[in-house]
Parts: C-alpha cells; structure tokens; sequence
C-alpha cells in the first residue's frame, strides 16, 4: 500500500458487518424479554396496589350483614350499606376512587370524601383499564364476577408470562 491510500478492505468491512449481525441477533430476544418483563414488574405492582386499596376498605367499612364492624363504617351508618357489601368489600372498583363520608376525610367542594386509589390503573399487559374481579364468595380460580362485591383483581390478559403461568392467574 502506498503511505497515502488509508481505508479499509472488503475482506475487513465484511468481517465487521458480521460482528455487528451476531451481537444484534444476540441483543434483540434479550430485549424483547426485558420488556415483557418490565411490563410484568408493573403489573404485579398494580395488581398489588389494588389489592392493598381493597383490603384498606375493608378494614374501614368491614361489617358482616346487619352487624358494624369497621370504624370508618360505624361513624357513617347511613352510607355504609349503600357503599359496601355485606361482607364490607367495595360493591365496585369505582368505589375505591372516591367515598363519601360525613367527617372522616378532608373536604373536597363541601363534600367530604376518602380515596383508597388516585386512579385505577392501566393493565400493561392488555393496555387498558379493565380489569377481572372476583367476588367474596367466589372460589379462587374463579374468572367471572358475580356482580356483589370486589374482593380480588387480577389481569384479563390471557397470555403467558414468563414464569409459564398465564396472567390471568396472578
């Protein structure tokens, strides 16, 4: 080679191209599960703030039929039949965002309200905000609602997840 002529050969560009090919083919199934296991992450973290937000009802506006329990209940005999069920969980998951009371919470336009979520969640798996509920008196495997009340939540996402289980099961 002369000393001015600098570049590459067509033997080393090929070489290159093919180190770039192995390592891209090795990156992209690494991604794709870093994502759905991103997306996994999140869903278990909603999945467990619904439910915490649901046992926290329950502690307030726990009753069993007639019999007051839970104190939030108690101060606010009136409602406590219209806004739980007979077993104190929450008749809908919309009843989580906002529940009026009679001087428990701070007032919100002169009605005084307890929230147990900011919002419901976005399932990241499905992408929307629906989500499969099941009752008190359900059995666990359960994937229909009775319509009475929200004890439990979970993905209505049938896809596998990683750990081989489908969503639906979480």
């Amino acid at each position: 080679m002369q000393g001015g002529n600098r570049g590459v050969t067509f033997l080393e560009l090929i070489a290159t191209m093919a180190i770039i090919l192995i390592l891209v083919s090795v990156a992209m199934p690494l991604s794709k599960v870093t994502a759905k296991r991103a997306k996994e992450i999140e869903l278990r973290q909603d999945l467990r703030e619904m439910r915490m937000a649901i046992d926290r009802f329950h502690d307030d506006w726990n009753r069993d039929g007639d019999l007051l329990i839970g104190p939030v209940c108690q101060a606010n005999q009136l409602s406590c039949k219209e806004v739980g069920s007979v077993n104190g969980y929450p008749k809908t998951l919309d009843t989580l965002l906002r529940v009026d009371l009679s001087g428990e919470a701070a007032t919100i336009k002169g009605v005084t309200v307890k929230r147990y979520l900011r919002r419901l969640p976005i399932d990241p798996i499905t992408g929307e905000d629906k989500w499969g509920l099941r009752c008190y008196a359900d059995d666990a495997d359960e994937h229909t609602w009775c319509g009475d009340d929200v004890y439990d939540v979970h993905s209505i996402s049938e896809k596998k997840a990683l750990d081989g289980t489908t969503y639906l099961e979480w």
